[in-house]
């Protein structure tokens, strides 16, 4: 960006009320993360919703009428895990960290 339209938008952004300062400040932390942005880039899934899928889903609402769902906690005891990993797991990778930026 240009020396020029960088003043223009920093002028844009201080007359802004406090309410949509704000919202330009998740907008902008959105922009700036890594998964957000790759999220916002990824092309949309335009994969056809088949029978195969109908069934699945089909299958599915029949099984849920006769069991009771299988608590997370559940899941994730097969896989060795706990809801604190569940947790780790939804958070960005330290940059120490495999897959992280160090």
């Amino acid at each position: 960006m240009n020396t020029d339209a960088r003043h223009h938008v920093h002028a844009l952004v201080d007359q802004l009320p406090p309410v949509q300062l704000a919202a330009l400040e998740g907008l902008l932390q959105a922009m700036l993360d890594p998964l957000s942005r790759k999220l916002a880039l990824a092309p949309i899934d335009d994969e056809p919703f088949t029978e195969e899928d109908r069934l699945a889903v089909a299958v599915a609402d029949e099984w849920r009428k006769h069991n009771d769902p299988i608590p997370l906690e559940a899941v994730l005891a097969d896989f060795g895990l706990n809801m604190d990993d569940w947790e780790k797991m939804g958070q960005p990778p330290a940059p120490d960290e495999p897959n992280g930026n160090g």
